[in-house]
Parts: structure tokens; C-alpha cells; sequence
């Protein structure tokens, strides 16, 4: 099972989404081809009904506290409430890696 099955498996069983999507933004950065590093995750669920954004994100942290030990890298999450996604089903592109590769930064 690849981490992205894994990611989303883990966010239906915590927070039961009425939609997920997990996006491999690996080959954005400064990674080996293949990797399985930076994530993006659009997560919809009545879950965030009240909830700060900082609230929101911790329930996703704790969803994937066991990928985040495990390599889990960079994630990037867009969460919204049923209403909110009802209003606005806009996902914000990701910004072009900046930076390099750890061997980049010695020379």
C-alpha cells in the first residue's frame, strides 16, 4: 500500500470525510523520482464544524501521527466543512519548490 493510500485510509477512519483527496507533491522538491515525502491533502468533514483551522489541523496531525514518524515530510491541508466546500470547492495551488537538496546547500 503506498503512503497516499495509506494517508487516506487513516483520515476515513478518524474523521470520516465526505470527500478526501491525498495528492503526491514529491516531484515538486528536491526529492529522489519516486519519493513519498510531500503530501497535500483536501479533507471535507462535518468533523471541522466549529473548529479554528489550527483545530482542524490537529485532528489531520493526529489522523497521521504515524506517517508524520515515519518519513511523512512536508503536508500541506486544505480543510473545510460540508458548507464551506458547498460554497467554495476551490483547492489553492501549491507553490514551486524553492529551495534545493541538502547536497545543493555544500557546495
Amino acid at each position: 500500500m503506498s503512503r497516499a493510500e495509506r494517508i487516506e485510509r487513516d483520515l476515513r477512519v478518524a474523521l470520516q470525510p465526505e470527500v478526501v483527496e491525498v495528492l503526491n507533491e514529491s516531484g515538486m522538491h528536491a526529492v529522489p523520482k519516486g519519493s513519498e515525502t510531500h503530501f497535500k491533502v483536501l479533507i471535507v468533514a462535518p468533523a471541522f464544524d466549529g473548529l479554528s483551522r489550527v483545530e482542524r489541523h490537529q485532528l489531520v496531525y493526529r489522523a497521521l501521527s504515524g506517517e508524520l514518524a515515519s518519513g511523512l515530510h512536508a503536508l500541506s491541508i486544505v480543510s473545510k466543512t460540508p458548507a464551506e466546500w458547498a460554497r467554495d470547492s476551490a483547492i489553492p495551488a501549491s507553490p514551486k519548490c524553492e529551495g534545493g537538496s541538502k547536497a545543493d546547500s555544500k557546495r
